[in-house]
């Protein structure tokens, strides 16, 4: 059950002690007491859920705050904590995506894609399933990568060296199974820009720019930044009710997720209490015995996990006496900061687009104002220079056209996902000064596009990157809890030699998107911590 912090017990004893009660942490959480480890949970707002939550925001609307569709949940996950049972009830999109363009638009998604970019280059339409299959090839391959503890460099030893080898060994037989073309489009998609990659394949301008936005959502980044084209593979791995690359959307939005793992967690015995933030990693003599929250309450455990940021983790909770000095500079490098300034807005009624004015399915889309590639990078320049882009991209979706809990009838939501703006202001500039001229730029953006949206925005919640990291630990306003880098990805997230969810104070493991696979609501690096975890206790994962 969930214990208010104020009714708890002034200590207490577990085998387990989770910090933060993010979507990764239940999933943890849910494996461990599975598996028959007694488990706490501390989070330190009063909700459960991490960054995948929903609040009313304005009276009558509610709306997912911070994360807002789902694709990367993985399937496993959703089936081993048997998700649905408890409550939780994901539908598509009846459309996937919508380009708005100056005197035209371009829609994506099943069925649709292809005749849609024979509007504005047949070349690139008889392209398309070869680009798809290809792609698709690489993500499959990198899929079955996401529930694996990738290869770890460590200095002790043939004994603990071995399994490593043999880990090593079996990717080089996954990756071996690629064809030579893919093996050439893997190197590709980790070193190249996503701006290169699709130059190469297409030569219509919003084919690209539809594409490229993956390549930039969570990453402060140009789409011609070396490495996007990784970012916008990320966005690919993952399905809707079994049809892979889908999007969709959580009945009572991103926090039916978590609600649902939350209720997994009671049924397994999981003790979550909320309001509890830790102050401290408790140690002795270099492993971890506990925390301490900063209400003056000690949890004694047989091992910490952590669910949060590893920057936040380490520069805040450990004592830095506990850690080695290279690990502890590399973590103050690790880079965050996703250009993200994320808004909710209550709406009297559906906005009407220039180029598509009528009500409709594309209403239903992740609705991409961003027309193509030198638009995204002219708003990264702007945001590197001035702090905020002039012309900023969005993603709008309008989830109530799905889910009508959201809003009072005839009435809508709408998820604003803005980049890009400097996750610090140049000049010594504070987000809390310019967070509502912002936030109106924002809507007069979407009001180009759609003129009269302005005037149907009657409640509005703002999160500038500021917000995101005191609200939700999202360090620098990072949603991904680190960048998608190649330096900062799979052996190397979060550091070489500690991507096995282990950290170098025994005992003390992380959970989080600051390890491998990376951000999004995933659930998968809750699963494979929680998987170590039982390795170290001498239990098996529970079926």
């Amino acid at each position: 059950m969930t214990v208010p912090a104020s009714t708890a017990s002034a200590s207490a004893k577990t085998d387990i002690v989770i910090i933060g009660g993010g979507h990764n942490g239940l999933v943890c959480a849910a494996y461990l007491a599975k598996a028959g480890l007694s488990v706490t949970v501390l989070e330190r707002r009063e909700v459960l859920g991490g960054a995948a939550v929903t609040e009313e925001f304005h009276p009558g609307f509610r709306n997912s705050v911070a994360s807002y569709t789902v694709s990367l949940l993985n399937p496993k996950v959703i089936a081993d904590l048997d998700l649905p049972r408890h409550g939780l009830k994901v539908v598509e999109r009846k459309v996937g995506n919508f380009l708005p363009l100056e005197d035209d638009y371009l829609l994506a998604g099943e069925g649709l894609t292809r005749s849609e970019v024979a509007r504005f280059s047949a070349r690139d339409a008889d392209r398309l399933p070869d680009y798809e299959a290809r792609l698709e090839a690489i993500a499959d391959t990198l899929r079955n990568l996401v529930l694996e503890t990738p290869p770890n460099l460590r200095e002790d030893g043939w004994t603990s060296a071995l399994p490593e080898l043999l880990k090593t060994l079996g990717l080089g037989s996954k990756l071996g199974k690629l064809s030579l073309t893919a093996k050439r489009d893997l190197l590709d998609l980790f070193s190249k820009s996503a701006g290169d990659w699709l130059d190469g394949w297409f030569e219509s301008a919003p084919i690209k720019a539809l594409f490229g936005f993956d390549s930039i959502v969570g990453n402060y980044a140009s789409p011609y930044t070396p490495g996007s084209a990784y970012v916008l593979l990320h966005h690919l791995f993952g399905e809707v009710n079994g049809k892979k690359g889908a999007w969709g959307h959580a009945i009572g939005g991103m926090g039916g997720i978590t609600q649902a793992m939350a209720a997994a967690c009671r049924e397994a015995g999981v003790v979550l209490e909320t309001g509890a933030a830790v102050r401290e990693v408790l140690t002795e003599q270099g492993r971890a015995c506990g925390v301490e929250l900063e209400d003056g309450r000690q949890f004694v455990a047989r091992a910490v996990v952590s669910n949060l940021n590893p920057k936040l983790l380490f520069s805040s909770l450990v004592d830095p006496g506990d850690l080695p000095d290279d690990f502890r500079e590399r973590i103050g490098n690790f880079r965050c900061g996703s250009g993200t300034f994320r808004m909710n807005v209550a709406l009297s009624g559906l906005p009407r687009f220039t180029c598509k004015p009528e009500p409709g399915d594309h209403l239903t889309a992740g609705i991409i104002i961003a027309p193509s590639l030198e638009y995204m990078d002219r708003a990264w320049m702007d945001s590197r220079r001035d702090g905020w882009s002039r012309e900023p991209i969005v993603e709008m979706l309008i989830p109530s056209t799905l889910d009508d809990s959201l809003a009072p009838p005839g009435q809508h939501v709408a998820s604003l996902f803005c980049q890009h703006v400097a996750p610090e202001l140049p000049e010594g500039r504070d987000w809390d000064d310019h967070r509502e001229e912002v936030a109106d730029l924002m809507i007069d953006t979407v009001d180009r596009w759609a003129p009269g949206f302005r005037d149907l925005v009657i409640g509005r919640q703002i999160h500038s990157p500021k917000d995101l990291e005191r609200k939700f630990g999202l360090v620098g306003g990072d949603i991904f809890h680190g960048a998608l880098s190649l330096d900062q990805l799979f052996s190397a997230r979060p550091v070489l030699g500690h991507a096995d969810h282990r950290s170098p104070v025994k005992a003390l493991y992380q959970c989080g998107s600051g390890t491998h696979p990376g951000g999004g609501v995933t659930g998968a690096p809750g699963h494979n911590a929680a998987r170590e975890i039982l390795k170290d206790f001498g239990k098996r994962m529970p079926a």
